[in-house]
């Protein structure tokens, strides 16, 4: 079988071929510009690459509920010209296969939880944490969404005494992507995250606010893995801040022995690396196939 992949990012597009074993065997990247020269792109890379089946997942916010006049449309992304875009729907007409659809981040967590770092656990969060802030929750050994599907990166924040910036999420302002998002990092410090030295005041700001976000879904979700990937999290020095601010937060009160001695391994990178989205995106049309 040949399943094609689709990581629908705000930024950039990456699609893929691969099989049921999760290996990739082709790729193409491309940036994301307006609906229609993106899909281009998507659309002339499947009909050079015949497929069974396409899983994608998506930027959002996007509409999951089948029943729904507007299933798998993106709805109310600030992303120039996709807020209402039928991105499914406009697959669907072209290529006569499966489809499996879904969140970018909901893709990563399935990836990760089939083939990577929660490997053989039934639960995990996956947080992407870059252009924006996304959270993908796998619990029970499925995909949750329930009235829409997780949009953790929006969840309000407590403020840092000594932070004053006021935030950039056109919708919440001081929300988690508000203030961690890689454009919050540029926009407080007029520098890109990667700019800025392992000992900027940015990276204690940064803990504290994702920290806040882990402690809560520690709280209320309670999965056996948390997964922290996106371009924001390249900067190594975070995961040690990050684990000790979360359990700063918890202060004994969790008494599994993951939080209380062995965090190292309960917060971590992604284990498929930058591979998570499309292999995820993988798995949802595998998925597909069997639905």
């Amino acid at each position: 079988m040949r399943i094609g992949a689709i990581e629908a990012g705000g930024t950039k597009f990456v699609c893929g071929i691969g099989n049921e074993q999760g290996e990739i065997i082709d790729r193409i990247h491309f940036p994301t510009e307006y609906p229609e020269p993106t899909l281009e792109q998507v659309i002339a890379y499947f009909r050079d690459n015949k497929v069974d089946s396409i899983g994608i997942g998506s930027f959002g916010p996007i509409d999951i509920e089948r029943s729904s006049p507007t299933y798998g449309y993106v709805t109310t992304t600030p992303k120039p010209g996709w807020a209402g875009f039928d991105l499914l729907g406009t697959l669907k007409r072209i290529f006569h296969v499966p489809f499996g659809w879904d969140t970018d981040v909901n893709a990563a967590a399935l990836g990760e939880a089939t083939w990577g770092a929660a490997k053989g656990l039934d639960s995990c969060v996956y947080y992407t944490i870059g252009t924006g802030v996304g959270v993908g929750v796998y619990a029970e050994g499925k995909l949750i969404h329930g009235l829409i599907h997780p949009e953790g990166g929006h969840v309000l924040t407590r403020r840092h005494p000594d932070d004053h910036f006021e935030g950039v999420c056109p919708y919440h302002g001081d929300c988690l992507e508000g203030m961690a998002a890689g454009p919050a990092l540029e926009a407080r410090w007029n520098a890109k995250g990667f700019e800025l030295p392992g000992d900027h005041q940015a990276w204690a700001f940064e803990a504290y606010y994702i920290a806040q976000a882990l402690t809560g879904i520690i709280l209320t979700v309670s999965p056996h893995k948390i997964i922290l990937g996106g371009g924001v999290m390249k900067q190594s020095q975070l995961f040690p801040m990050v684990r000790d601010e979360v359990r700063r937060n918890l202060n004994g009160y969790v008494s599994a022995k993951e939080v209380i001695s062995d965090i190292d391994n309960y917060i971590v990178p992604p284990g498929l690396g930058d591979n998570a989205g499309l292999r995820g995106a993988l798995a949802l049309g595998i998925a597909a196939l069997h639905t």
